[in-house]
């Protein structure tokens, strides 16, 4: 025999490396033990193949399927974004009913350059010489744009900070519990209430036409809490002399500054429908204005003396 057919005979052959090459698309790898589903050639690949074979990925849905199924959910999503629209319209027509929301969006219209300048405002009202609140064709402008208008984030905040330092009064003075501070924050919203109910009264019977809104109310006798804060915490500090001190000079502030802002809104209406200035209407839209303005400092100590001992 040729040696070299001994040769051939003795070794064995190596394979070549060139029978399959890894350019080659479709192919698998020689080294891998299993077919690598996680591609794309290879769910391709395995798709062509009859289902339910050792190994093999299942058949995917038929296309009779989700011809049918594709109709029926897209139908299924519009009409259910219908309703929810159609219901969303429902709310807020009725919602802009009993509570104007757009409205109240622009009393939270804020800056906080606005408030530091409206805080400024409030507790030094001798310093300020413009009151006339600003307009923009017929419409006032933003509060955080003039700062004589009115807003609600203070009022609002305000009160909450007020709830909270009476809770933290009471705790110093181991008088604290959950049914007291309800008692102090239910009790101020009442007082609220009832100052807004017998200032429209007010208004009312006097024959006011001013452009007035029950909203610039709730702002304008929500800024007491601030100089009530004040008060009770210059109280906790410093006991009953800072106490008297801080909150005499923030009811002078309040009553100032009502008596600026209110004679805008009521008294200046007066002078524009032509009433005399000594006329008797005129004269109950003064004392209107004095008395509003004169039991912002009545409240801010009737809601705060017994916080501190």
């Amino acid at each position: 025999m040729h040696p070299a057919g001994l040769a051939a005979a003795g070794t064995p052959r190596q394979p070549s490396k060139r029978r399959v090459p890894v350019s080659q698309p479709g192919m698998a790898d020689p080294h891998q033990l299993f077919d690598d589903t996680s591609s794309a050639q290879s769910r391709g690949y395995g798709a062509q193949r009859a289902p339910g074979g050792l190994g093999y990925p299942t058949a995917s849905a038929s296309p009779q399927a989700a011809f049918l199924g594709d109709p029926v959910s897209n139908m299924a999503m519009a009409y259910g974004s219908s309703l929810a629209a159609q219901g969303k319209e429902l709310v807020d027509k009725n919602i802009d009913r009993f509570i104007p929301v757009t409205k109240l969006k622009y009393y939270f219209a804020v800056d906080t350059m606005y408030v530091g300048k409206k805080l400024g405002l409030l507790f030094f009202p001798y310093l300020h010489q413009d009151w006339e609140v600003q307009y923009q064709q017929d419409t006032p402008v933003a509060p955080r744009f003039d700062v004589n208008a009115p807003d609600l984030y203070i009022p609002a905040m305000a009160f909450i900070t007020y709830v909270l330092v009476a809770g933290l009064a009471l705790g110093t003075q181991d008088r604290f519990s959950p049914d007291l501070l309800g008692l102090q924050a239910s009790s101020a919203l009442a007082w609220l209430t009832l100052e807004v109910l017998a200032i429209l009264l007010s208004l009312y019977l006097v024959t006011v036409n001013t452009d007035l809104t029950t909203i610039d109310l709730v702002a304008f006798l929500g800024y007491k809490y601030v100089g009530m804060i004040g008060g009770v915490l210059m109280g906790l500090l410093f006991g009953k002399i800072g106490y008297y001190l801080v909150l005499g000079w923030c009811c002078v502030s309040i009553f100032v500054f009502m008596i600026r802002t209110l004679r805008l809104k009521i008294l200046a209406e007066a002078a524009a429908e032509g009433i005399p200035v000594r006329g008797a209407r005129n004269q109950l839209r003064m004392y209107l204005t004095m008395a509003v303005a004169a039991a912002q400092p009545l409240l801010m100590y009737w809601l705060t003396f017994h916080l501190i001992r």
